[in-house]
């Protein structure tokens, strides 16, 4: 598991700690049922606090990307297809809410905006 913290990044460490396993769980670098390194572990090869790994351990934890057994440690949990289905559909609103937000600045119109995603999507 690779695991970049940036101090020039807006996300909190525990935030971005978060991020790279979730991302690495949905593109299948870390395979359903691998263990992960202990909370202990992942904050001593990144030079954290425990309190932080344990942060980010806890919201994938939440929500259902990982889960924890007592004195074994904390492993992936097989993907949900409509888990999957929802993160993607929450990346794509964030998306076209950037999106509109940019093209009110530029006054773009909706008929405008919409024939770019329908050209997009030709593509």
């Amino acid at each position: 598991m690779k695991i970049l913290i940036s101090n020039k990044s807006d996300l909190p460490i525990y935030a971005q700690i978060k991020a790279q396993i979730k991302e690495q769980i949905m593109c299948g670098d870390l395979a359903e049922n691998e263990f992960l390194p202990s909370i202990r572990q992942l904050a001593k090869d990144l030079g954290i606090s425990v309190i932080t790994t344990t942060r980010a351990y806890s919201d994938l934890e939440a929500e259902g990307f990982i889960a924890t057994i007592q004195g074994k440690g904390s492993f992936v949990l097989p993907k949900d297809n409509e888990m999957v289905r929802e993160e993607y559909l929450k990346r794509i609103e964030e998306a076209f809410i950037s999106a509109i937000e940019n093209a009110k600045l530029a006054s773009i119109s909706n008929e405008e905006l919409v024939m770019i995603l329908e050209n997009l999507m030709k593509e």
